[in-house]
């Protein structure tokens, strides 16, 4: 599935960026513009980060839960940063509903 249309960027790839990152240091903070830079690209108009993010989120957890470090650590820690993202991300992302993203 395309996650960026403007780079033509998969999921598979994003996810290949985000373990690659992990094997080098598991507790690095990764945000979307590292993953671009690590894949040689940069973000031309950003309407997919908001789906970036989440993929980040979802892989780092697969990642730490396959390396049986703290699981119970780790569910609250990434509990509170998608807390943290309900409470202070924006309602629109490119002027558009939530529902209406194409990604």
């Amino acid at each position: 599935m395309l996650v960026c249309q403007c780079n033509l960027i998969t999921q598979k790839e994003v996810e290949a960026a985000i373990v690659a990152m992990l094997d080098e240091d598991p507790w690095q903070l990764i945000v979307p513009a590292k993953v671009y830079h690590a894949m040689a690209r940069r973000g031309r108009c950003c309407g997919c980060f908001p789906n970036v993010v989440e993929t980040i989120i979802r892989v780092t957890e697969e990642y730490h839960r396959n390396a049986d470090s703290g699981d119970a650590e780790i569910v609250t820690y990434l509990d509170r940063v998608r807390a943290l993202r309900d409470k202070f991300g924006s309602k629109f992302s490119e002027r558009r509903y939530k529902g209406h993203r194409a990604a």
